[in-house]
């Protein structure tokens, strides 16, 4: 009989979630049967059961965890930031913001379509994509393994996250997001999934929900 496959970080984290969901919709598919039940039996009217039982539906499509209640270690804001297009100025933005790498502030007219990097991107373009909800995690390549390499590649979202090299980094891994920003030991590090919890596709980023693609393709895109 084969052996499965071991599965990958990305693909444990997916099937963590996964369960989760499941387990949520039991629960919320016996409390709809329960609150049913009683309306019933108690002679409430149909239109009442209905709309108690939406109610029910409705409560259960929200999400369990409120990105504002989550804390993060370390985690550095930087409020009130400008978004400009400033083609083709570069922005040097360590100088102007205090940040390296950079999570927010002027930058260029086209974004950069979200994916995996294996080269360098272009800073201007990456923070536009930062605009639009994407969360950058960028390494540095000194810092880490190709085996280390490969197993954050695989433990992010599919869609608007970008994954690049970054050299000089003042950590081994930093996560960005518009106007946030942590510090990460490593790939193992758990403040990386609180950080994509709290603020993948953020509705405070300053254009939620614009599009990840249709942008700029940088070097080195592999995903």
């Amino acid at each position: 009989m084969p052996v499965p496959p071991e599965q990958t970080t990305k693909q444990q984290r997916e099937a963590r979630r996964a369960e989760k969901v499941a387990l949520m919709k039991k629960q919320q598919a016996r409390e709809k049967r329960n609150l049913t039940i009683g309306l019933i039996g108690g002679g409430v009217g149909v239109l009442a059961v209905l709309g108690l039982v939406a109610a029910v539906i409705i409560s259960g499509m929200q999400p369990k965890v409120d990105p504002a209640s989550i804390e993060i270690e370390g985690l550095q804001s930087y409020p009130d930031l400008t978004a400009v297009h400033i083609d083709p100025t570069p922005v040097d933005y360590e100088a102007e913001y205090g940040m390296n790498p950079p999570a927010g502030g002027n930058h260029f007219g086209q974004w950069l379509n979200c994916g995996i990097y294996t080269e360098v991107q272009q800073n201007e373009n990456a923070v536009h994509a930062l605009e639009h909800g994407a969360v950058w995690v960028t390494y540095d390549p000194d810092a880490l393994t190709a085996d280390e390499i490969s197993t954050l590649q695989n433990a992010v979202p599919s869609t608007y996250m970008v994954v690049s090299p970054y050299p000089g980094l003042p950590a081994p891994v930093v996560a960005s997001a518009w106007g946030e920003q942590v510090q990460l030991t490593g790939v193992d590090d758990e403040r990386l999934d609180l950080f994509i919890d709290k603020f993948w596709k953020s509705a405070d980023a300053p254009e939620p929900g614009a599009s990840c693609v249709g942008g700029l393709d940088g070097a080195g895109k592999i995903a």
